[in-house]
């Protein structure tokens, strides 16, 4: 046989094989993204917030116990929910009612939300992170935790060493912690409340790496290089928030989302 059929024979039953390991498609995943039932509103943010390939550098399966940290407005909850429904267990933890009357009614928000639509939500579980209370769902129970965007507000508060503090705890020997951030210029001081919104990303890992993780991964699809990370309001300037309204909007819209890194811990077996 000569060679040229030979590679010809070989590349046809390389395409014949199912893929398999990093090249294969969560089917699932993709499922609850496409979903229609997500909110028009969440939807319209993929194009910054690329939730199936974020997922994928997570590396969740259905199968795993997956804690969702400050789980906010649900963008990940409408995903992470019904991908979870039927074979593994999904955490959303939130500040408890008793910390404030401000976490009252945002727990009645969440509560009203997961109530909503029970088909899609009615295995989700509530842990609780925030108001001096940090167990975001059982010690040694997750194989991963996830936060988006959140670091800054417990710098902010104070509570950054026990946020990770608990992380650690929570998760399986062995288990991942991602985390996405607003990333801050490296060639300028952090500053220790994140007033700006910005972190810089060797800060969030030696935070990470305080409390006992390794680092594993990193990621560089949430990069935007048109974020100028120098705007009056910080990085609430910027969308989704625009927080000067409709001054310079069109400006700001064409900036886009955050410039974000997102960074992948292993805590160690």
């Amino acid at each position: 046989m000569r060679s040229s059929s030979l590679l010809a024979t070989v590349a046809a039953v390389a395409c014949a094989l199912p893929l398999t390991g990093a090249f294969a498609k969560d089917e699932a995943l993709a499922k609850a993204v496409a979903s229609e039932s997500r909110s028009p509103n969440f939807v319209a943010r993929d194009k910054y917030r690329k939730p199936e390939q974020v997922l994928e550098f997570v590396g969740v399966k259905p199968t795993q116990t997956v804690v969702e940290i400050a789980p906010g407005g649900g963008y990940w909850t409408e995903i992470l929910g019904p991908y979870l429904h039927d074979k593994g267990t999904y955490y959303t933890a939130i500040t408890p009612r008793a910390a404030s009357e401000r976490a009252a009614a945002a727990a009645d928000t969440w509560q009203k939300k997961l109530d909503s639509d029970k088909a899609r939500y009615g295995n989700v579980k509530i842990g609780d992170f925030g108001g001096g209370k940090f167990e975001p769902a059982p010690a040694g129970s997750a194989d991963v935790v996830v936060t988006f965007r959140n670091v800054h507000n417990w710098m902010g508060q104070g509570t950054a060493e026990q946020a990770f503090a608990s992380f650690y705890k929570t998760l399986k020997p062995g288990g991942i912690l991602v985390v996405e951030e607003h990333r801050a210029p490296a060639d300028k001081p952090q500053d220790p409340k994140a007033a700006s919104g910005y972190v810089r990303e060797d800060y969030t890992i030696g935070l990470a790496e305080k409390a006992g993780f390794k680092l594993v991964g990193r990621s560089d699809l949430l990069n935007n290089p048109k974020d100028t990370k120098d705007y009056p309001k910080g990085v609430w300037t910027l969308p989704p928030t625009l927080a000067l309204g409709d001054q310079d909007k069109a400006k700001y819209e064409a900036i886009g989302e955050a410039d974000n890194f997102l960074v992948k811990f292993q805590k160690p077996q």
